[in-house]
């Protein structure tokens, strides 16, 4: 992030004082021996995410441009490490535990399936008749019950078995599907943990006020936030999609409010998009055409750096003015976000929905992605344990029922990389659509 500007604005605070987290915080669902003294229950955490299998996978996971178009995209892994970059500095900022942070923004995308988001809604259809697929859920699922590290007494699979605090940061929509709240009239799609996993969610839940979140599970959503709407535009431009000298062109401007409006802000006056975007151009490192060089390089990663900066720097400052210089921690404080730098950030994602996502030849590749997990879905769910890996076979043969057992396929089908998806199909369905 702007690391400058946050070192600046930081609290005369002891940022290593842990004083605002309880024992509680520290638990685990499974009790382990402690086996050093020099880490913290918090620092475990994060080692233990960093070292897992699924953080790895995200190496080959699309983030928006699929990780084999060229050495420059982002993959969900690095989207993963710019976010724990960002949430780490303005958590410490703030006086959470930076570790806790951490370790929620490295695994909030452990649950995303392969061909992105796109993937998400494949395998949301697949499941629909045993309550969804979610990625936030499934995250959870991997942390506590399907990543291999610990094992309960009984021989249970616990996950990587991390602390109270930093499961429940991890969350960010902290509610079951039928506990999802209604915003502005529509129940949310969003939810954090399935039916089945709602006993782990309920102890990591303990003590929190209804459907809120702790302050650093919104660090890590405002980090989230940030980095990809600042570096998918990054992306899109090296890329050769667009440059934002494009905007002085009438009717791409008008396409950029509509898709922001249309996909993040459906209740905001188009003039305030308008006025966000104006705002943006009207700082001194807005990179009107990036031609390749160095120096537009150089240019361009300055720019989202000082933008990445100038959204963190309104959060902290106005959050600091409202709850003061103490350490803010668990549900002592509500990340304060300006109006105007939440319509700034989403005019920032708008520009890559424009311009990336919802251009018409991708829809095409969408749909044969779409159509390859639903294959998969079907053909391993037809076909019992035989083609699903010896993890995820072991839990298909302890599934109770049919519903369980879909389950495990989807688990099974979530865990792909976007080539490994592929070279699944073609294994075991056959040639590959057309445009791959």
């Amino acid at each position: 992030m702007g690391t400058e500007a946050m070192s600046a604005a930081r609290p005369a605070v002891n940022v290593t004082d842990l004083s605002r987290y309880t024992e509680a915080d520290s638990e685990r669902w499974v009790q382990e021996p402690r086996k050093n003294t020099y880490r913290s229950d918090f620092e475990r955490d994060r080692a233990r995410v960093l070292h897992s299998s699924a953080l790895r996978r995200l190496g080959a996971k699309t983030q928006v441009v699929a990780p084999d178009t060229d050495d420059f995209v982002r993959t969900r892994l690095t989207h993963s490490l710019e976010v724990a970059q960002v949430g780490r500095e303005l958590g410490r900022a703030l006086g959470c535990d930076p570790d806790v942070v951490d370790t929620a923004c490295l695994s909030h995308d452990l649950g995303h399936p392969p061909f992105g988001h796109n993937g998400e809604s494949a395998l949301n259809e697949a499941a629909h008749g045993i309550g969804g697929f979610e990625g936030n859920a499934q995250t959870l699922r991997l942390l506590t019950r399907l990543e291999p590290k610990v094992l309960a007494a009984d021989g249970r699979p616990a996950g990587l078995n991390l602390t109270r605090a930093s499961l429940d940061a991890a969350s960010k929509y902290p509610w079951s599907a039928v506990d999802a709240p209604v915003i502005h009239g529509q129940r949310s799609s969003k939810f954090g943990a399935y039916e089945d996993d709602l006993p782990v969610f309920a102890w990591l839940r303990d003590g929190a006020p209804g459907n809120r979140s702790c302050i650093e599970a919104q660090v890590m959503d405002l980090a989230d936030d940030i980095s990809y709407s600042v570096h998918d535009v990054e992306d899109a431009i090296v890329a050769g999609h667009f440059q934002l000298r494009w905007l002085d062109n009438p009717d791409h401007r008008a396409r950029v409010v509509g898709y922001t409006k249309q996909w993040y802000l459906p209740h905001n006056d188009p003039a305030e998009i308008d006025a966000a975007l104006a705002r943006l151009e009207a700082t001194s490192v807005w990179v009107r055409e990036a031609d390749g060089s160095r120096k537009s390089m150089a240019a361009l990663k300055d720019m989202t750096s000082q933008l990445i900066g100038r959204f963190c720097q309104s959060a902290l400052e106005t959050t600091r003015a409202h709850f003061g210089p103490d350490h803010l921690t668990r549900y002592a404080a509500e990340l304060m976000v300006p109006e105007e730098t939440v319509t700034e950030i989403a005019v920032m994602k708008g520009l890559a929905t424009t311009f990336v996502i919802s251009t018409d030849h991708r829809q095409p590749v969408y749909e044969r992605q779409r159509e390859v997990l639903h294959a998969l879905v079907g053909v391993l769910n037809a076909s019992g344990d035989r083609h699903l890996e010896p993890v995820f076979a072991a839990d298909w043969r302890d599934a109770p029922d049919d519903g369980a057992r879909l389950r495990v396929v989807i688990d099974q089908v979530a865990s792909l990389t976007d080539a490994s998806a592929l070279a699944m199909y073609e294994r075991l369905v056959g040639s590959l659509p057309s445009l791959w």
